[in-house]
């Protein structure tokens, strides 16, 4: 059985910009997952750098608040929302609260740096 504690996975700023700690992750642990599963979070009134990947992409809000860029569409955010964010998507999100924008990303097939284009 593996169960990982947030606190026990390393902190370590993305390429948009915000802040991670991976759970779980394919490459990183003996697991049969084709997913990788992240806990990110972005600071009030801070927003993720655009970016797209090649891969699917979901993310989970469980506080905070925000605005989710996908493409040409906006839509606000808020706990409990899940966001489907399809392949090849340009995509951002905007913290436009007073506390962090916190959520989990599960990315299908796993995460890989050379699947993800960052727009600066």
């Amino acid at each position: 059985m593996l169960v990982r504690k947030l606190m026990d996975c390393p902190e370590f700023v993305a390429g948009d910009g915000t802040r991670l700690r991976e759970l779980l992750h394919p490459d990183k642990q003996p697991l049969a997952l084709r997913y990788s599963l992240a806990h990110a979070v972005v600071p009030a009134g801070q927003t993720s750098v655009p970016h797209a990947l090649t891969t699917s992409e979901v993310y989970y809000i469980l506080s905070g608040q925000g605005e989710m860029h996908i493409d040409e569409e906006v839509q606000r955010v808020e706990p409990g929302d899940a966001v489907y964010i399809p392949p090849q998507a340009r995509q951002f999100i905007r913290n436009d609260g007073k506390q962090p924008l916190v959520f989990i990303c599960l990315v299908d097939p796993a995460w890989q740096a050379e699947d993800e284009t960052v727009y600066q």
